[in-house]
């Protein structure tokens, strides 16, 4: 594919960010947060799980805290401050209304106007296939970002002091196998690359290579690729649905 991918819209001030594990924001897209938090704009970062299932050698009762520690770092270093668990399942989340009105409930509390998730589709374009956690709350965002304006879903938000929120203009979907838009990834990729790092513990059982090699190649990589894309600059890409 030859076609220039557009910009990201510029004209917001929050966003939200919602995926299912810990390190899922720092491989799909951390680069452009921290270029987002340099000019000045609120994001907020919602994990489904701890990611507790998720290192074979470690009990999930000592990985869950482990890996939530090494999330708050890593958005720190990316210049988020706010990161909240809804202690779904890690392994097993299920796509459905529970899923759907917690993360309506997010969207209701932080009133962003752009909210951001992973690839929800079946494979990672065609060649892999993509786990179930991140199918099930990509497709929960998308869904959730309307049911958050509609009073007449899940109403018991209402009671719950958090009011309809109709503002999310767009859901943006990072790493996706057909992107419409991307962000300059040149001024926050050393940061995303310190980001990833923090995921140590994850990532020393993942990989034989050494972690900073590992981080700095698969995210350079990335962003180099799509600078084909984005009038030769590396980029961090994302699909656009707007609302």
């Amino acid at each position: 594919m030859t076609d220039q991918l557009e910009p990201m819209p510029a004209d917001w001030q929050r966003a939200l960010a919602v995926v299912a594990h810990p390190d899922d924001l720092e491989y799909g897209c951390a680069a452009a947060i921290a270029g987002w938090t340099d000019e000045g704009r609120e994001i907020t970062y919602v994990l489904a799980s701890r990611g507790e299932a998720g290192i074979d050698t470690i009990e999930p009762a000592k990985c869950g805290p482990l890996r939530e520690q090494e999330q708050r770092a890593s958005a720190a270093v990316v210049g988020v401050r706010t990161v909240e668990f809804l202690d779904h399942k890690d392994g097993v989340i299920e796509y459905g209304t529970g899923l759907r009105r917690d993360i309506a409930a997010a969207i209701r509390k932080h009133r962003p106007e752009l909210v951001i998730t992973l690839n929800h589709r079946d494979t990672w374009g065609g060649v892999a296939w993509n786990t179930p956690d991140h199918q099930a709350v990509g497709r929960a965002v998308l869904d959730a970002a309307g049911d958050a304006g509609n009073r007449w879903i899940f109403p018991e938000l209402g009671e719950q002091g958090l009011q309809p929120w109709d503002g999310v203009r767009w859901v943006a979907v990072a790493g996706s196998a057909s992107p419409t838009h991307a962000v300059d990834a040149t001024r926050g990729l050393e940061r995303s690359i310190r980001s990833l790092l923090e995921h140590r513990t994850y990532i020393e059982v993942l990989t034989d290579e050494d972690p900073e090699t590992y981080c700095r190649t698969f995210l350079s990589g990335n962003a180099e690729a799509a600078a084909a894309r984005f009038g030769g600059t590396p980029a961090i890409t994302f699909e656009l649905f707007r609302r």
